[in-house]
């Protein structure tokens, strides 16, 4: 676990406490994925969840690595969901089923990303975390390919990159220190049981009905850390 784990379970507990503090309200459970939220994401195959960390890749890009890991309660494992640079993601509105996002990762502000570079281990294409408190570019967006009409927290998903058309995956070759353990995360081109994930932990938004009938965006319904 990193450095920063109690560090950052400290800022996620007075982001709690501040949606409480400003009368936002905490309710039952989410059967769907909204934007604004802020989840873990778990690969299905291989039983490992999202993760990033300020530790840089030694090859390729040289940008902020990302990798799968075993530990449930790792507060690196954060990712917020967020609209693109284009297009506005309204806080508690259902992610669609095609909808492109961008994943940011909550410690360290930086997005989900990847390009044309070669992973370290598999040599399959690199992701990485790249840009500054949440801004980076249009390497950042990733589609959400999913059965229905919207991203149910049940269902698992893929995520298949904007620009390249790979698909978020992991295969399975770990990592040497100073990560020891981690799992490769990187794309690959075809579906794939290793591209499949599931949203787990999390702060899930919600809509809600004001008296006048005009959707609030910023209530937060359902946390699970």
């Amino acid at each position: 676990m990193d450095n920063c784990t109690g560090h950052s379970h400290v800022l996620l507990s007075v982001f709690i406490l501040i949606t409480c503090l400003f009368g936002l309200s905490l309710g039952t459970e989410l059967s769907f994925v909204t934007c604004g939220s802020v989840v873990k994401l778990l690969n299905v195959k291989h039983n490992v969840r999202l993760h990033s960390h300020d530790v840089r890749y030694g090859s390729g890009s040289g940008q902020q690595s990302v990798t799968g890991v075993t530990t449930v309660e790792d507060s690196n494992s954060y990712w917020s969901v967020r609209g693109t640079s284009g297009a506005q993601c309204h806080r508690g509105t259902p992610i669609k089923c095609g909808q492109t996002i961008r994943l940011t990762h909550v410690n360290t502000g930086r997005n989900l990303h990847s390009h044309y570079f070669s992973s370290p281990l598999s040599s399959n294409q690199e992701v990485s975390a790249f840009g500054e408190e949440g801004e980076g570019d249009h390497l950042d967006e990733w589609t959400v390919q999913c059965g229905g009409a919207v991203w149910q927290r049940e269902e698992a998903v893929r995520f298949q990159h904007a620009s390249t058309d790979a698909l978020l995956s992991i295969t399975g070759e770990q990592y040497g220190r100073p990560i020891h353990g981690q799992r490769e995360v990187h794309a690959m081109t075809g579906p794939s049981q290793h591209s499949l994930w599931r949203a787990m932990e999390g702060v899930y938004m919600k809509p809600s009905e004001s008296p006048l009938g005009n959707k609030d965006y910023s209530h937060p319904l359902h946390t699970e850390f």
